[in-house]
């Protein structure tokens, strides 16, 4: 397996990374409750559990 002759320095390994960074998680309202949601992803409002602006489930469920 190829390995490195010599050893890179600690300023090329920064400039690597520098683009990995964190995402901001894209917010959406949903048109039946008003409420901030996270984009495709089921959510509970008041109990109920909503996807696309339709109602799902009438109890949330159960965690343990």
């Amino acid at each position: 397996m190829p390995n490195p002759k010599r050893r890179h320095s600690q300023q090329r390994s920064a400039k690597r990374r520098t683009h990995y960074k964190a995402a901001i998680a894209t917010l959406s309202t949903d048109s039946t409750t008003g409420e901030l949601h996270v984009r495709h992803r089921a959510h509970v409002s008041e109990g109920k559990l909503f996807y696309k602006g339709k109602l799902v489930a009438e109890k949330a469920p159960i965690k343990k």
